[in-house]
């Protein structure tokens, strides 16, 4: 069993200047227990008469028949828009498509040694237009920034074998999701907002959900897509499977293998990782109800849930990734803390709790709660791992992006949105960048989107301006000169090389892809969806990992505009 974790914590990469990387601290003795220190004991619930009729609710409407429950909620709650500002325009929905067409303009050339395959990436694209709200007696919640109908967007790579020319057809879809099909269905949202927004009327949302269609929130399915088993899955961490999709059309084939569903029957990471060696698929699921944490493992061939285990967290938390070594399972057990009783007090649902805990654990691939060793870190926020490795037999590596503070979900009761989050995109440490996974080994590079924090703050929506390679095992020396006159803490800094894009042109999804037989970690691209909102066109760009800052050396015209998203993942076939 490790004996000891290393955790570097990257700063969140916002500027074209070389970022920062504490180094290595001593960490306090593991333990399997959560510090007595970190919870207080709970005050006794105030009567709040709104709240007190909510939770009769539950007893009585089970009783009522269901279309008889829908004339209710539409009675009783009014869905309004949340309309774009002219700065978010390109976070707006676009038409599906459904079908391949001809993307014809290619500025440059594609490399001829780039592998045949389909560039891919997911992203909110609201079925009615816009995020709603919805008002009622019980005041108003919300939908947040991250929610909206899955769609999957594509830009295929034909080679002709005979002459070695390339051809590129695009198709975007809306991953058809039950909850999907049922408001397409009905023509208009059925899902009450319940993330966001007035206590009463976050609550209320919730049990209705859940009694009307047995979840509380819809199934998104609009984060990430990963491969496992010659299999391509969308995923977001609402949804209670992934969803199985047909790379080549895009149509959605259902969620994944009857009997791993039947086992798991809960949301499931954005992230899930490959074990290296193995190809065992490795996931989390987190829950507002106990169990709040569950460790998977799924077989290599997709067919078997082999290890299921409720790690025993004592607090339901929001755990976007789940990282991997050899041997290993890294958890993050970090405090964006989804309590119910505090939204039965009157608070949010889901907030960053700065004074609790954080920590990471490290538990073998098979192992139980008990198996598992915690330590403890400065508490920050932490979405993405860039890299886990064991070293020396006794050490795991854990290199992650942290930040002091996050924007999921956003400021309490969703007041003040904009200015909230204007005011944190200002900020130098403000988190939200995207990265390109590297899995279970350790790895030289990382690769990263970088944050424009000007026209962030400006929309008050994340827009990333270029892109970043992180050389892990480099050491930027140009830029600790003067940092200290005794050289002190030359360790922390890493060099870091850009590819910024030009004024008010935005990235999201980027991926890495490989050289055919590559002798070299970084032979190879980085693929990504790029919009200029000036000329309000949309682009594919490929740049050369190993020159990054050099001009891309193919844009690709796409035939209508792609809003931006978030994970993309690039998948060669033939």
């Amino acid at each position: 069993m490790a004996t000891s974790c290393s955790y570097y914590a990257f700063p969140p990469m916002i500027s074209c200047t070389a970022e920062s990387r504490p180094p290595r601290f001593g960490l306090p003795r593991p333990s399997t227990s959560s510090s007595s220190a970190a919870y207080k004991v709970m005050k006794p619930i105030p009567y709040h008469p709104q709240i007190s009729t909510i939770m009769d609710l539950p007893r009585t409407i089970k009783e009522i028949p269901g279309k008889l429950l829908d004339a209710l909620v539409d009675h009783v709650f009014e869905f309004v828009d949340q309309p774009y500002l002219p700065s978010q325009s390109n976070f707006g929905p676009v038409e599906e498509i459904g079908k391949a067409v001809r993307a014809t303009a290619v500025h440059g050339s594609i490399p001829h040694d780039f592998p045949e395959g389909v560039y891919i990436r997911n992203g909110t694209n609201p079925l009615h237009g816009v995020p709603k709200s919805a008002v009622s007696i019980f005041g108003k919640s919300n939908n947040i920034w991250v929610e909206g109908e899955g769609m999957l967007h594509a830009l295929y790579f034909n080679k002709d074998s005979s002459d070695g020319s390339w051809t590129t057809f695009y198709n975007n879809k809306y991953v058809s999701t039950d909850s999907l099909e049922l408001e397409k269905q009905r023509k208009k949202p059925v899902f009450l907002p319940a993330t966001e927004g007035d206590p009463p009327a976050v609550l209320s949302a919730f049990l209705l959900n859940l009694v009307r269609f047995g979840v509380p929130n819809k199934n998104m399915s609009n984060t990430n897509v990963f491969e496992h088993a010659g299999k391509l899955y969308a995923v977001s961490e609402n949804d209670v499977a992934p969803y199985e999709i047909d790379i080549h059309t895009l149509e959605t084939l259902g969620t994944w293998d009857h009997d791993i569903a039947q086992s798991w029957n809960r949301p499931s990471t954005s992230h899930p990782k490959r074990a290296p060696y193995t190809d065992e698929l490795v996931t989390i699921g987190t829950d507002a109800r106990k169990p709040y944490l569950v460790v998977g493992v799924i077989s290599a061939d997709g067919t078997k849930l082999l290890h299921k285990v409720d790690l025993k967290f004592e607090r339901s938390v929001f755990c976007h990734e789940v990282g991997v070594t050899q041997r290993y399972n890294v958890i993050m057990d970090f405090p964006i803390i989804i309590d119910l009783s505090r939204l039965l007090r009157g608070g949010s649902i889901i907030r960053y709790e700065k004074e609790k805990y954080a920590r990471i654990g490290i538990m073998p691939r098979y192992g139980d709660a008990d198996s598992v060793r915690w330590f403890e870190v400065e508490t920050c926020c932490t979405f993405h791992i860039i890299n886990c490795y064991e070293e020396d037999d006794d050490e795991v590596v854990v290199m992650g992006c942290r930040a002091p503070d996050s924007i999921i979900p956003g400021p309490d009761l969703g007041k003040g949105k904009l200015e909230w989050f204007s005011r944190g995109f200002k900020k130098p440490n403000s988190d939200n960048h995207h990265h390109m996974q590297q899995e279970g080994l350790k790895n030289k590079y990382a690769y990263t989107q970088v944050v424009d924090s000007a026209a962030s703050s400006a929309a008050g929506m994340v827009k990333y301006g270029g892109l970043a390679k992180v050389c892990l095992q480099e050491r930027n020396v140009q830029f600790l000169e003067g940092i200290n006159q005794n050289g002190e803490g030359a360790e922390e800094y890493r060099k870091i090389e850009y590819h910024m894009f030009p004024e008010n042109t935005f990235c999201t999804g980027a991926s890495f892809v490989a050289k055919q037989g590559a002798a070299d970690e970084d032979d190879g691209w980085l693929v990504t969806f790029v919009h200029n909102e000036d000329t309000n066109v949309s682009e594919v760009y490929i740049v050369d990992a190993k020159k990054i800052s050099s001009e891309a050396v193919a844009k690709i015209r796409l035939p209508c505009r792609v809003p931006y998203g978030f994970h993309g993942a690039y998948v060669p076939i033939s």
